[in-house]
C-alpha cells in the first residue's frame, strides 16, 4: 500500500507498531514521541495523541492505561532494552511472589499496595482509592481492572468446574477474592511522572484474618445529619423548591444500612405494632388482679302519693304549703376477684403473650427483608453507575474508531462505507449512554424512599464494585441454620400457639365461672336527725352458661381449623426456605465461576479490539471488525460487572435466608468464613 510502512522490533514481550501513510494526514513519528503503554502481552508505541490499548481516544494529556489479568511471566523478563531515549521500567514484585526483581516505577507504585494470604493463595489486588462521582462525564478517570497473579492450585483446572476449558490459560484465578473489584478511579495527570529511584522499597504484605460479621451491627460509620428526614411524620412539602434535589452525596452500602436501620418507615411500623402487642398482653394480665369499683349519688326526690296529697288540702285550705321533699346520700364499694374462670383467664394471657412472639419475631423478618432490600437496590445503583461508565467508555471508542476511518478516508484509502458505520455505531453509543444515565437516576431513587431520605436530598454508590465474600459452608449445613434461625417458622409455630389459645377460651366460657364479692354500702337521709348508716356484703358468685345455641363450640372448631391451617402453612415454609437456600447457593457459585471466565473474556476483547484497529489501520481489517471488536469488549465489560454484583445479590440473599443470627451462630461457634458483604 502506498506510503505505508510497518515495523516490528522483535524485543522480549514488545512489540512496536508504527503505522504511516501519506503526508496530509499523518507525520512521521519521531523516536523521542515514542510512548510505552502497558498491556498484558505487549507493550505498544503509538503517538502521545492516540493510545489504543485501553479503547478509547483520549487528549494527549489523558492518557489512560487498562492493566487486566497479569500472566506469571510478564512480571519475570529480565530487562529489556529501551527504546529511544524513553526507558522501560521493569516491574517486578516483591519475594512473597518468588519473583526476581525489584524496581516498581511511581506510576504504578500506588496501584500495587495491598497484599493478603487467604488459603494459602497469593495474590496481588490493586488499592482501593476513592471513587469519583461517576454521573459528572466530564471527569474522567484513570480505569484499572483488578490485577491478580495466579499462586497455588487452580479451582478451574478441576474436572467438576464448569469453566475449566473456558479459563484454561496461564492466568489461573485464585479462589479467595475478598479484595477484586470491577475497576477504580484515580485522578489522571496530565504530566509525566518522575523516574524512579535507585532503591525502592516493595511494601511489606499485610496478612488479614477476615471474621464473620456479627448478626447485630454495632460500629457503623457515621451518617451525615443531612441523610436524616424531618421528625414530624406528617410533614409534606408544598412549594417547589422543597423536593428539588439539592446535591447528590455519596454514601457506602454500611451506611445505607445504618440510614435503614434508623429511618425505615416499615421498620418503625413493626417496633410500633410490638408496643400496641405489650399493652395487649397488659390488658390481659390485668385479670389476675382483683376489680374495685366505688360509686356515689345524691338524690332530691318528692313522692307523686305526697304531691297529690298537698294539691287537693290546698282545695279547702289555700294556706297548705308545698309538698316536703327528701335528699339523700348513698355510696357503694364493690371488690370482685375472679376465682376460677374454666381456663378462660389463662388461655387469654398465652395468647397475648404468642402475640407479643408473633411481632418480635416479624421485627425480625422486617429486619432481614429491609436488610435485603437495601443491599440489592444499592447493587443496582452500582451497576447502574458501572453501566454509565462501559457506556461512556463504549461513546470514546466509537469515537476513536469514527475518528480513524475519517482519517484513512480522507487519506484515500477507507471508504464512505466505513464512515457510515462509525458514525452510526457512534450514535447507538450516545443512545445506550443517555439510557444508562436515565436509569442511574431511577436507581438512585429507589433507593431513597427504603432509606427515607428527605425530599431534597439524592445518593450515590460510594463502594466501589468488588465481590462483597466467600460463602465457606456446604449446602447441607446452610439449609440446616436456616432452619434454625428463620422467623417464619418460628411465627407459623407462634401462630399455632394462639389458635390453641383461642380454643381453650372458646371451650371455658361453657365451664362454671366463680368470683368472689364483696360489698359495702352507705346511707344518709338529710334533716332525719340520724347519723350515716351502713351495710356490707361478702359472697361467692358463681355462673354457667348452660346452653349458648352452639355458639361456643362453633369458635372452638374455628381455632382448631387454624391449628390444622398454621401446622401446614409451617411444612410449606420449611419447603420454601430449603428452595431459597439452595437457589441462593446455587447461584452465588454459577456467579462467581462467572466472574473468573468473565474476566479472562474481558482480557481477550481487549485484545480483539486492540488487533483489529491494528489490522484496519495497515488496511487488512474492515471496520466491521472494529465495530464487533468493540461491541464485544461493551459486552465483556458488562458481563462482568453484572457477574460481579449478581454473585454479591446471590451472596446477600443466601445471608438473608440464614440469617443474621444463624451468621452469628457460626461465629460463636468458631467456624472460620471470609464474608466481608452484607451482615
Amino acid at each position: 500500500m502506498k506510503g505505508q510502512q510497518l515495523f516490528h522490533c522483535f524485543l522480549p514481550g514488545v512489540t512496536a507498531a508504527v503505522l504511516t501513510t501519506q503526508p496530509a494526514w499523518a507525520n512521521v513519528i519521531q523516536v523521542s514521541q515514542l510512548q510505552l503503554t502497558s498491556s498484558p502481552s505487549v507493550l505498544i508505541s503509538t503517538n502521545s495523541g492516540n493510545s489504543f490499548t485501553d479503547n478509547s481516544l483520549q487528549p494527549k494529556s489523558n492518557i489512560k492505561s487498562n492493566l487486566g489479568l497479569l500472566p506469571v511471566n510478564y512480571l519475570s523478563q529480565g530487562s529489556i532494552q529501551p527504546i529511544g531515549n524513553h526507558g522501560l521500567p521493569v516491574v517486578v514484585a516483591d519475594n512473597y511472589l518468588s519473583i526476581d526483581g525489584e524496581k516498581i516505577s511511581k506510576q504504578d507504585h500506588s496501584r500495587f499496595v495491598g497484599f493478603s494470604d487467604l488459603s494459602n493463595n497469593n495474590f496481588l489486588a490493586v488499592s482501593n482509592p476513592q471513587s469519583s462521582n461517576l454521573s459528572n462525564s466530564d471527569q474522567q478517570g484513570d480505569v484499572e481492572v483488578a490485577k491478580l497473579l495466579k499462586s497455588g492450585n487452580c479451582p478451574q483446572s478441576q474436572p467438576k468446574s464448569q469453566a475449566a476449558l473456558l479459563l484454561a490459560s496461564n492466568t489461573c484465578l485464585p479462589q479467595n477474592t475478598d479484595t477484586w473489584i470491577a475497576q477504580t478511579t484515580v485522578p489522571t495527570t496530565s504530566e509525566t511522572s518522575p523516574p524512579p529511584a535507585e532503591n525502592v522499597k516493595p511494601t511489606p504484605p499485610t496478612v488479614e484474618n477476615v471474621q464473620p460479621t456479627p448478626s447485630q451491627p454495632v460500629d457503623f460509620p457515621n451518617v451525615s445529619n443531612d441523610l436524616n428526614p424531618s421528625p414530624n411524620p406528617l410533614l409534606y412539602p408544598t412549594q417547589a423548591e422543597e423536593v428539588k434535589v439539592q446535591g447528590t452525596q455519596p454514601i457506602s452500602l454500611s451506611q445505607a444500612l445504618e440510614l435503614a436501620k434508623r429511618n425505615n418507615n416499615d421498620l418503625q411500623v413493626s417496633v410500633l405494632q410490638l408496643q400496641r402487642s405489650k399493652s395487649v398482653l397488659r390488658e390481659a394480665q390485668a385479670a389476675l388482679m382483683p376489680s374495685v369499683e366505688l360509686s356515689g349519688d345524691i338524690t332530691n326526690s318528692r313522692s307523686v302519693g305526697s304531691t297529690l296529697q298537698f294539691d287537693q288540702a290546698r282545695k279547702t285550705n289555700p294556706l297548705v304549703g308545698d309538698p316536703p321533699s327528701n335528699t339523700a346520700f348513698s355510696g357503694t364499694a364493690q371488690i370482685r376477684y375472679d376465682l376460677y374462670t374454666s381456663g378462660r383467664r389463662n388461655a387469654a394471657i398465652k395468647e397475648a403473650e404468642e402475640r407479643i412472639r408473633v411481632q418480635e419475631l416479624d421485627v425480625e423478618r422486617q429486619s432481614e427483608e429491609i436488610r435485603l432490600n437495601v443491599a440489592k437496590a444499592y447493587y443496582d445503583l452500582q451497576q447502574a453507575d458501572e453501566n454509565v461508565r462501559i457506556s461512556q467508555s463504549a461513546v470514546n471508542n466509537a469515537q476513536a474508531s469514527l475518528k480513524d476511518a475519517v482519517a484513512l478516508e480522507r487519506a484515500g484509502v477507507g471508504t464512505r462505507f466505513d464512515v457510515l458505520r462509525s458514525q452510526v455505531n457512534l450514535a447507538n453509543s450516545q443512545q445506550d449512554l443517555t439510557s444508562a444515565f436515565s436509569q442511574q437516576q431511577i436507581a438512585r431513587r429507589k433507593l431513597a424512599p427504603l432509606l427515607n431520605l428527605p425530599q431534597s436530598v439524592s445518593i450515590s454508590a460510594g463502594d466501589p464494585v468488588k465481590l462483597a465474600g466467600l460463602w465457606q459452608q456446604p449446602l447441607e449445613q446452610s439449609i440446616i441454620l436456616a432452619y434454625q434461625n428463620r422467623s417464619e417458622l418460628q411465627q407459623n409455630l407462634a401462630q399455632r400457639n394462639i389458635s390453641e389459645a383461642q380454643r381453650k377460651q372458646a371451650l371455658a366460657s361453657l365451664g362454671p365461672q366463680v368470683s368472689l364479692v364483696g360489698r359495702y354500702n352507705l346511707l344518709d337521709q338529710f334533716d332525719d336527725g340520724t347519723s350515716v348508716s351502713d351495710g356490707y356484703s361478702v359472697g361467692v358468685q358463681a355462673t354457667l352458661n348452660l346452653y349458648d345455641g352452639g355458639a361456643a363450640k362453633a369458635r372452638a372448631a374455628q381455632s382448631k381449623t387454624n391449628i390444622a391451617i398454621a401446622e401446614t402453612q409451617f411444612s410449606e415454609q420449611r419447603n420454601q426456605i430449603r428452595f431459597q437456600v439452595e437457589q441462593a447457593y446455587s447461584t452465588q457459585a454459577s456467579n462467581l465461576e462467572n466472574v473468573q471466565t468473565s474476566n479472562v473474556a474481558l482480557e481477550q476483547a481487549k485484545e480483539s479490539l486492540r488487533l483489529a484497529r491494528l489490522r484496519f489501520q495497515a488496511g487488512v481489517g474492515t471496520q466491521t471488525d472494529v465495530i464487533n471488536a468493540l461491541n464485544d469488549l461493551t459486552r465483556s465489560e458488562g458481563n462482568r460487572v453484572k457477574a460481579i454484583l449478581d454473585y454479591n445479590r446471590a451472596l446477600t440473599e443466601l445471608q438473608r435466608y440464614v440469617t443474621s443470627r444463624g451468621l452469628n451462630q457460626l461465629d460463636n461457634s468458631g467456624v472460620k468464613s471470609q464474608e466481608s458483604g452484607v451482615k
